[in-house]
């Protein structure tokens, strides 16, 4: 019998901790061996650290401290620092998630050495190639092995960019499993809402953080006079880089806004679900609100996740405070209609099973 694969996993931004706790222990339960590098893109205490600690994620095994740089900088020192990590480790698999920059550096520089690829959340486009998380998705999985979809759209995605069937995997939403496990400890564990004086939907909760909506002075301005005319609190735990732009510009969050630094997952969880409409431009946090029953108004001009729009459980609105507003005055709980688009929360079991099977 052959033995399971050595697997290394590089992660490096909040979303993709949230993926690898529930990976890394159905791994673990598959007896399969896991090394974590962690990149440092996110490098501030309440982005990373926290994280950790309260997911139970195993011990990083190489931290790189890499972040704060361009995405040219970043992507450039960690492929060399992710090269000699893959050479001292020797993994028989390396495994990453998402869209990021570590995202891509884990692609490149595994591909460069001969290493296999598996790919969690593979298959997503925008089609903005302007977007580089658009070309971190595109580039790793075409150089992917292993490509772990969340839905049968991205299947279909991939097979029509020519990629082997052989290779795709529809297992589902990682991020599912992830609120299906974490969602009753928040529930027990979080004080965030006793903490802000809080009530159930008495308030919309909002996050932003894309760099076509931070660093563009005429976006970042129309999105908070948008989030000024909704009706309400609008509670916003504010990403550091939205924080240092709002400031380098001279603006400020409207009057209605409840400004706080960004918080742990258990308690971004239970504001999620207590929210009455979440206003994002995060792919997580988008589909957060649909495994919620939350609305979402997304604050983009598209999406990667189609299948939230078309089954009306998001409304795009871009940066437009016109739309912004239309769109949260016309969002209601009762309008969604849930159906299961991204699996049943047994992802991570699913993508166990096929690593373990590949030996």
């Amino acid at each position: 019998m052959a033995s399971l694969p050595n697997v290394m996993t590089v992660v490096g931004a909040r979303p993709q901790f949230v993926k690898a706790a529930v990976v890394s222990r159905a791994l673990a339960e598959a007896g399969i061996a896991e090394k974590l590098v962690h990149t440092g893109q996110h490098y501030d205490a309440n982005m990373s650290s926290v994280f950790f600690e309260e997911l139970g994620l195993p011990p990083v095994s190489l931290s790189l401290g890499i972040g704060g740089g361009s995405h040219g900088q970043n992507t450039g020192r960690m492929i060399e620092a992710l090269e000699t990590a893959i050479l001292d480790m020797k993994p028989d698999l390396l495994l990453v998630y998402g869209d990021t920059d570590s995202t891509l550096a884990g692609a490149i520089a595994a591909s460069k050495l001969g290493v296999p690829i598996a790919h969690v959340e593979a298959g997503l486009r925008s089609y903005n190639k302007a977007m580089p998380e658009e070309i971190n998705r595109i580039l790793t999985d075409h150089v992917s092995e292993l490509l772990f979809c969340p839905s049968a759209a991205s299947c279909s995605i991939l097979e029509g960019e020519g990629i082997e069937a052989v290779r795709i995997h529809n297992v589902g939403d990682v991020m599912f499993d992830a609120v299906k496990q974490f969602s009753e400890v928040a529930r027990n564990r979080s004080r965030i809402m006793e903490k802000l004086g809080l009530e159930q939907g008495s308030y919309s909760l909002l996050t932003f953080h894309r760099k076509e909506n931070t660093d563009d002075t005429a976006r970042l301005s129309s999105i908070l006079e948008g989030i000024g005319r909704i009706a309400g609190k609008v509670l916003f735990p504010v990403h550091p880089r939205t924080r240092a732009k709002m400031q380098s510009a001279g603006l400020s969050a409207p009057a209605n806004v409840i400004e706080i630094d960004p918080v742990g997952y258990f308690d971004m969880l239970l504001l999620e679900s207590s929210a009455r409409l979440i206003i994002t431009d995060s792919g997580g946090v988008q589909k957060e609100a649909y495994y919620h029953g939350v609305p979402c108004v997304i604050l983009r001009d598209e999406t990667e996740w189609t299948e939230l729009v078309d089954a009306r459980a998001s409304t795009l609105a871009g940066a437009s405070a016109d739309r912004i507003a239309k769109a949260a005055e016309g969002c209601g709980r009762d309008e969604l209609e849930p159906s299961n688009l991204y699996g049943y929360g047994d992802s991570s079991l699913k993508i166990a099973q096929i690593i373990g099977r590949r030996a």
